[in-house]
């Protein structure tokens, strides 16, 4: 399907497509989640690790995703 976006590179296009087509090809290996793009697939799999690579500078407080870790700071 054509939407009419363009984009200046060509994986930007492909990611773009998925949205269309609703294919979601990575695949959580620990609860068979399904993401469209391998990055979101990564930062689910955070719940899984418990991995938090994103710390709070002035509390120590840690995030899995840098999104929550903003949101949490406005709270200083």
């Amino acid at each position: 399907p054509d939407c009419g976006k363009s984009f200046s590179w060509r994986s930007a296009l492909t990611r773009h497509h998925l949205t269309h087509t609703g294919e979601r090809p990575f695949t959580c290996p620990d609860c068979g989640q399904c993401f469209s793009q391998r990055g979101n697939l990564a930062v689910h799999h955070r719940i899984h690790t418990g991995e938090k690579p994103f710390a709070c500078p002035d509390c120590g407080k840690r995030f899995s995703d840098r999104s929550t870790l903003l949101k949490h700071r406005f709270t200083h």
